[in-house]
């Protein structure tokens, strides 16, 4: 255990597992401690994964100084005031998705962060794996041409879970995984998105337990995202080119690329690296940073998950769909997406108007196991 990276664990739930599984395979750091709202589960906890210390307050969690970050695995309505306990008590951190209920708080930890002098990360990991690097290369070797059109989906019969039934725990299906569909988009198209236009079911209580959402680019570029917790999908990625199409499987932990011509015809084939969990890369990006003094990973900058947020809330306020306690302008604000869809608007109206008058002169795998079975303390 000298000189490895000690890393705490906030949260007992079945993604706290799977980040223990990685440490414990993983050279150069450990799972040094957990933490859980009560001792006697953050012991049972530690028992049963051979961890060193327990704790049963997340205040204890954070005041440990032998850690040097914290892994946040909880639900993410309560990600805001967690993500703020470590940094107030000196702790780098690294927090898994959805990051934050709404970019405002995101914004709130980020500064935080920064006064800090500390390394806060959203722990988004398909931004992170090595096949997603991959299937950047491929698409710029220009192999399926231009591309003009993405789809994306992620889809699980998880409905009945508490995370997405329930407002309090920030449910929903947009931030447990349609997240995914939004990310995997703009690893391809980018983020300089003109317009979104969106539609969902909803449950009794106002969660969106389906949702398709469109997106137009400045580019002319189009995707189309679906993520449905009613029913169990293809959970794969398209990407249409002029002179191919690639198709990816299984978007938030991508298994394989298959790159087709225009005929049909298979041209390339590119397999999942072995994988501990896939959780490794985004643990591996921290201790770099760590060891290099940055204070951001490079592969998810603080403003990527800022955009991702923003687009999450201007989506939410398309829905209707608001959480407890959220202040009402923390989604009702003139966001960038509703800026860039308003001065979109406008130029059709504009246009509109202009051809009007000049006329009337003369658009389950490990990983699925891991999503649907995901659940967070």
């Amino acid at each position: 255990m000298f000189n490895k990276v000690k890393v705490g664990i906030m949260g007992t739930g079945d993604i706290a597992v799977m980040m223990v599984r990685t440490l414990s395979q993983m050279r150069g750091v450990t799972c040094y401690a957990v933490a859980s709202r009560t001792e006697e589960k953050a012991k049972e906890f530690a028992q049963n994964h051979k961890i060193k210390v327990a704790y049963g307050s997340y205040e204890d969690l954070c005041r440990d100084p032998k850690i040097d970050f914290i892994y946040v695995a909880t639900p993410h309505s309560a990600h805001f005031e967690n993500v703020k306990l470590a940094l107030n008590n000196g702790k780098h951190v690294l927090c898994e998705k959805a990051f934050m209920l709404n970019e405002k708080q995101a914004k709130e930890v980020f500064k935080l962060a920064e006064e800090k002098n500390l390394l806060l990360s959203e722990a988004m990991w398909t931004r992170f794996l090595p096949l997603g690097f991959k299937l950047k290369e491929i698409l710029a070797s220009n192999v399926i041409g231009d591309v003009n059109m993405v789809t994306a989906d992620l889809s699980f019969n998880i409905s009945w879970k508490d995370r997405i039934q329930n407002p309090e725990l920030g449910g929903g299906a947009l931030l447990d995984i349609g997240i995914y569909g939004l990310t995997f988009a703009s690893m391809i198209l980018g983020d300089d998105v003109i317009d979104i236009t969106s539609v969902c079911n909803k449950n009794e209580k106002g969660m969106d337990l389906q949702d398709v959402i469109n997106l137009k680019y400045r580019s002319g570029q189009m995707a189309v995202v679906t993520c449905s917790t009613l029913a169990c999908g293809p959970c794969c990625g398209m990407i249409f080119g002029t002179k191919g199409h690639i198709q990816v499987d299984m978007i938030n932990n991508f298994e394989s690329i298959t790159v087709f011509d225009n005929t049909g015809a298979k041209t390339g084939f590119y397999k999942k690296e072995k994988q501990i969990t896939g959780y490794e890369y985004e643990v591996m990006s921290v201790m770099n940073a760590l060891k290099e003094g940055w204070l951001e990973c490079p592969e998810i900058p603080h403003a990527q998950s800022l955009r991702i947020m923003n687009m999450m809330d201007f989506i939410r306020k398309l829905l209707d769909i608001r959480f407890p306690g959220e202040e009402p302008e923390a989604v009702t604000e003139n966001t960038e997406a509703e800026a860039a869809a308003n001065a979109a608007t406008e130029a059709a109206e504009e246009t509109d108007t202009k051809v009007a008058d000049e006329t009337s002169g003369e658009a389950a795998t490990e990983t699925e196991s891991i999503e649907k079975d995901r659940s967070e303390e």
